[in-house]
């Protein structure tokens, strides 16, 4: 199983957190997604590919980017 690091901007509370964790583990291919308020990151299990993630962190209104 492959993991994608994402910076998460945007998020300010735990409703955040859930709304993100939501999103990505609805993407097709996700099998875990662990997302952190502080400091704004997220670690997806899976084999999605990270535009698809991206794409679905944006749609809940939040910007991510992948992290090196």
């Amino acid at each position: 199983m492959s993991e994608t690091h994402l910076k998460i901007t945007g998020m300010t509370c735990g409703h955040c957190v859930r709304a993100v964790t939501k999103a990505l583990e609805g993407v097709s291919c996700v099998e875990k997604a662990d997302v952190a308020l502080t400091p704004g990151e997220a670690v997806v299990h899976g084999q999605a590919s990270a535009a698809a993630l991206i794409a679905a962190v944006k749609e809940e209104g939040y910007d991510a980017a992948v992290q090196d």
